[in-house]
């Protein structure tokens, strides 16, 4: 029996709770299929499944999980199947070891053929049988609260359980807080904020960051972009930030150092180039979820797959491969930014690229001084997998690839 885990969607996740099954017990599954919505303080997040076979057990709703802890078993292909339960209930799985079992009770002797057969133990009903004698309204509110009317004892001048028997059972009992429910989309922004705080610091604290600089001069991406969106519809338009990501993208395959993750004490080179971009939430917050395979699209399917992205970062419709692929993480921002950014690298990542926004600045041009829009490129990684000249030359690859934007 395979087991389905609670994923860990980044570094800044301990626990997550269940608050949706999209499947039941006895459900065919595939990989890719969403099978749970998992509330975290990034949000509602659609959980995918990476197994083929049928689900077996499901947690109950509700349960915060460590990252790891069992969700689910899938019976995979070739396995038996296990007793049904009821088909469509959600059936608890065990997350702890079983306890060792007891010694083995002495046999009993077999019942001879002649003797009565043993009396069946008195049930609480058949003990206490006017507490069963319940009236219908009793009843009722006995269901509204969630109380087994029939074990309570009744107060009534016959013995029967009336509404106040039901009231005062209810008043005994511990109150339980109600399970906390995000909007689909919603998130905490305080929980996001300590969560976002609690990785960076474990960044900082861990990771020997470097950093790098370079000034490019977007002249030449301006200029064409200008001309390819005369044309064209607003729907149809490319942003500057594409061009930003389709070279970062294409530099990457030249510098796999810098793509991938570190890991027990080692580097492993991501198996395609995913970029993380970072988004911010409306609210507060920031999330970055992956672009994956950036360097095989399209300029259009590029443009096409970031605004999907966004919008639904924002309305709460990310899937749990989008928080876990990212090899890398870029940030641009933007028109309304500041000139550069610095950033802090995202563990198990190595590096994360940064862009300012477009700014006219003086700019050396043959033997001249003229006004050029420029944008800073920032590179901050980690220099247990890397160090500063293959930095260096991830930056002079985005530069290159700018100057003939024609060619991304």
């Amino acid at each position: 029996m395979a087991a389905f885990t609670m994923p860990a969607l980044g570094a800044d996740m301990e626990t997550g709770t269940v608050v949706e099954w999209c499947v039941r017990v006895g459900d065919r599954v595939h990989p890719g299929d969403v099978v749970a919505v998992v509330e975290t303080h990034k949000g509602a997040i659609d959980v995918e499944c990476f197994l083929d076979g049928v689900v077996e057990s499901l947690v109950p709703l509700g349960e915060a999980l460590p990252v790891g802890a069992v969700m689910a078993r899938v019976r995979v292909a070739g396995e038996a199947a296990e007793p049904a339960a009821g088909r469509g209930e959600a059936r608890p799985v065990a997350t702890t070891a079983p306890t060792a079992p007891a010694d083995p009770p002495s046999p009993s002797p077999l019942p001879s053929p002649l003797s009565s057969p043993p009396a069946p133990a008195p049930s609480a009903k058949s003990v206490h049988g006017a507490r069963a004698r319940v009236t219908p309204a009793a009843r009722r509110r006995a269901a509204e609260l969630n109380i087994d009317a029939d074990t309570l004892q009744g107060t009534a001048s016959d013995g029967a359980v009336s509404c106040a028997d039901v009231d005062q059972a209810a008043a005994q009992q511990p109150e339980k807080p109600a399970p906390h429910r995000l909007a689909k989309g919603g998130f905490d922004p305080a929980a996001m904020r300590e969560a976002i705080a609690t990785a960076m610091s474990r960044s900082k604290r861990e990771i020997p960051h470097y950093y790098l600089q370079s000034t490019i001069d977007f002249a030449a991406a301006q200029t064409w972009l200008e001309a390819y969106n005369a044309d064209r519809e607003p729907v149809e338009r490319l942003l500057p930030a594409i061009l930003l990501l389709k070279a970062t993208a294409q530099a990457l395959l030249q510098v796999p150092q810098l793509n991938g993750f570190y890991e027990h004490g080692a580097f492993r080179v991501g198996t395609g180039v995913h970029i993380g971009w970072a988004i911010a939430l409306r609210g507060g917050g920031l999330v970055a979820p992956a672009i994956r395979h950036a360097d095989r699209l399209a300029l259009p399917e590029l443009m096409l797959a970031l605004r999907d992205l966004v919008q639904r970062a924002r309305a709460g419709g990310l899937r749990s491969s989008e928080l876990t692929d990212p090899t890398i993480t870029v940030t641009s921002l933007g028109e309304r930014g500041a000139e550069s950014v610095l950033g802090v690298i995202y563990p198990p990542q190595v590096a994360i690229v940064g862009f300012g926004r477009v700014a006219e600045r003086p700019w050396v041009s043959g033997g001249q001084v003229v006004p050029r829009p420029l944008i800073t490129s920032t590179l901050a990684a980690d220099h247990r997998a890397s160090d500063g000249h293959v930095g260096g030359q991830l930056l002079a690859l985005i530069d290159r690839a700018l100057q003939s934007p024609q060619t991304l």
